[in-house]
């Protein structure tokens, strides 16, 4: 994990100050001098001045670095500008370049995983995509881990396996809900889960938890597991309202089912009995998916 002010500080500050301790020394000042002005060390000074300073080319021939290292340079040799004012004229320079530009691509260099994410993004805003996506990824990931760390969980699951999935606060389609790549299985006793939570990766439990939200259901997240009248019976038992839809019904039958049924519990059931080809199966939709995870807890307790 590499944070953009690593960057900022391995990357661009060295290249940026050697470039302006030479700026200085063209200009006259002492090795004494530039280091009084930058800050720095006369030994660091030296370093800059042979050369013995790693400097970055991206940033070095960037034309708006050498264009404020010229002025910058030049407003301190005389005196016109403080170094209050040289320090923020560089700190405004730099979140310019951290905001889809040549940090940012530095950024991504060093972290590759940002790519994912519709280019780089201004990773350290409160209010930013890419905050919530990881938020709503780490939030399965918590889910999974009680499950599968739970005795009896891999009992629960289907024959066409299980998934658990959560979804971003506006979500309207597929690639809004995050939940395991492929599905999760029981092999010899021992629910597996094949991947990190990804968003786009569930066509089925996505589409029953995007159903039941367009029915007005305020849930944003759902996991399947088999279908057993007893398995609907505890959760009804727990205080969870129970909703059965027919699977062979035409239109959307989970948002009729979820519609018909009114206010719902905040964490609910929704099942089918089955069909011709159609395993029945039992889902269970909450607030969030350790909402989910606590439960499917109470079916392990019996």
């Amino acid at each position: 994990m590499k944070f953009v002010e690593e960057v900022v500080v391995e990357e661009f500050l060295p290249t940026f100050r050697s470039m302006l301790a030479e700026a200085l020394r063209k200009r006259g000042l002492t090795q004494h001098e530039v280091a009084e002005t930058l800050g720095i060390s006369q030994s660091a000074v030296s370093k800059y001045a042979h050369g013995e300073v790693s400097r970055r080319t991206e940033i070095l021939e960037d034309e708006r670095v050498r264009e404020l290292v010229e002025e910058v340079a030049e407003g301190l040799a005389s005196g016109d500008m403080s170094r209050v004012q040289a320090l923020v004229e560089a700190e405004v320079l730099i979140r310019r370049l951290e905001e889809r530009d040549v940090l940012a691509r530095l950024h991504e260099e060093a972290m590759p995983e940002l790519s994912a994410h519709d280019g780089y993004v201004r990773i350290h805003d409160p209010e930013s995509d890419l905050r919530e996506s990881e938020a709503v990824r780490s939030s399965v990931r918590r889910a999974l881990r009680r499950l599968t760390n739970a005795s009896g969980f891999a009992g629960l699951i289907p024959n066409v396996g299980s998934n658990l999935v959560a979804c971003l606060p506006d979500a309207t389609a597929v690639d809004d809900v995050a939940g395991v790549p492929g599905r999760i299985f029981d092999v010899k006793g021992r629910a597996t889960v094949p991947g990190d939570p990804e968003f786009g990766v569930s066509e089925h439990v996505a589409s029953v938890l995007l159903s039941a939200r367009g029915a007005g259901a305020d849930a944003r997240a759902a996991i399947n597991v088999r279908y057993d009248p007893d398995i609907v019976s505890t959760l009804e038992a727990a205080g969870y309202d129970a909703v059965e839809f027919d699977p062979e019904a035409s239109g959307d039958p989970i948002a009729e089912a979820v519609a018909a049924a009114g206010p719902l519990t905040e964490t609910f059931v929704c099942y089918q009995t089955g069909g011709y080809g159609i395993e029945p199966i039992t889902y269970v939709l909450g607030p969030d998916a350790d909402a989910v995870a606590t439960a499917v807890g109470r079916l392990l307790r019996g």
